[in-house]
């Protein structure tokens, strides 16, 4: 087969079928030979679900895919900062560059984004990915040694992690709780640490990402705390518990003087911990929405309105945000290794869904259609302009 790829019919219907190859279209077009692929939590639901705002049919199947590293194999005769052979990350979101939105800098607020995997668009779950070559952040030769391909496929939710915190403005000394201790959750608190919080409490229903998330983020220069749920108490009485974590000898232990998280971010999509999240803030505190859960959900509105709550959402990445989360990895201020947890062959993606289903470990990854690693025969037999161009 040429470009084998994984195609997800409806539900837990996925299938394994030669698709056609890319073609070279645009002078600055780039054919993108995939190395690894990130599971995420959409990716779950659509195996799941068919699908979260738009679905997948007997009709209209979708390649899966959209957290994705791998070696350019082709490039347009626009394209100069690339050559067959170079090792990248990958944007997975093409904006229209035209529209309102994308000349403010919104570009991720696009109404015409092709965003990889997101119906009709096919995503990277394939042997050969076609992408614009700005998409293509290229690993450099300064890093390459400490930085692979697999931790490379990790830079996407970085980078919503990156515009997560961004988007609540979090500024040293600021004490963040952040619920769920999955990928985007952890990597939103180690960005947090790294815009100069103070203390970060981590909160979530397995006691086994606590553990492991205690020795992923380094307790150092910060106050870091695990926190597990209980659900004998209500949002309102957790998020008290939350409050009181992190009280100093100069409160009093009222509880009125329990003081309040400068910032919650929620990335789990849960009910209950978003309503935790806005009872755990103090008064005019910000809170950020990444996760998505139900799309509809009991909100606490009057708590946010009494308190002067910052609401933001979150979706996908801006301007800058890849771009930070490519400094933050290779500078190795946030490491993405110890994130992997299992990788799966790309035959197995079935599998690789069911083990985040069943919420073993923290990252999960899918190699690529036969890619072991990058050697010089394989550097050398790519083709400069691939199989077709203009």
């Amino acid at each position: 087969m040429q470009n084998l790829s994984c195609l997800l019919y409806g539900p837990e219907d996925a299938r394994f079928e030669d698709c056609p190859l890319p073609i070279i279209e645009d002078p600055k077009d780039v054919i993108v030979r995939i190395a690894y692929v990130g599971v995420s939590e959409s990716d779950l639901h659509f195996w799941l679900y068919g699908g979260v705002k738009k679905f997948v049919s007997e009709e209209y199947p979708l390649v899966m895919g959209h957290e994705a590293s791998g070696i350019v194999h082709a490039v347009g005769p626009g394209v100069l900062n690339l050559q067959p052979g170079d090792p990248v990350a990958i944007e997975p979101g093409v904006p229209c560059r035209l529209c309102s939105r994308c000349k403010s800098g919104k570009y991720n607020l696009c109404p015409d984004m092709q965003f990889a995997a997101s119906p009709p668009f096919h995503g990277t779950l394939t042997k050969y990915f076609k992408i614009p070559a700005d998409n293509c952040y290229k690993i450099p030769n300064s890093v390459s040694e400490s930085f692979g391909l697999a931790e490379a496929a990790l830079i996407e939710p970085l980078a919503v992690a990156i515009h997560s915190i961004r988007q609540v403005g979090v500024q040293p000394g600021d004490k963040v709780v952040v619920f769920g201790a999955g990928t985007v959750g952890l990597l939103s608190a180690a960005v947090a640490r790294e815009f100069g919080a103070s203390t970060i409490i981590s909160v979530d229903v397995s006691r086994e990402n606590l553990d492991y998330a205690n020795s992923y983020i380094p307790n150092g220069r910060l106050s870091f705390t695990p926190a597990i749920l209980n659900h004998t108490l209500s949002s309102e009485e957790n998020a008290m518990c939350l409050r009181g974590k992190h009280r100093s000898s100069q409160f009093q232990v009222t509880e009125s003087d329990v003081p309040g998280f400068d910032v919650a971010v929620e990335t789990t999509g849960a009910e209950s911990c978003i309503q935790m999240a806005i009872h755990a803030l103090r008064v005019g505190g910000s809170f950020v929405q990444t996760g998505l859960g139900q799309r509809d959900v009991n909100f606490p509105i009057s708590t946010v309105v009494e308190n002067e709550i910052n609401v933001r959402g979150c979706f996908r990445y801006g301007a800058g945000d890849f771009k930070m989360a490519l400094e933050l990895a290779f500078t190795g201020k946030i490491e993405l290794k110890p994130l992997i947890t299992q990788v799966f062959e790309f035959e197995d993606a079935v599998e690789a869904w069911e083990n985040m289903r069943m919420g073993n470990g923290i990252k999960t990854l899918i190699r690529g259609v036969g890619y072991t690693d990058v050697s010089e025969s394989e550097r050398s037999g790519e083709s400069r302009y691939g199989p077709e161009c203009l």
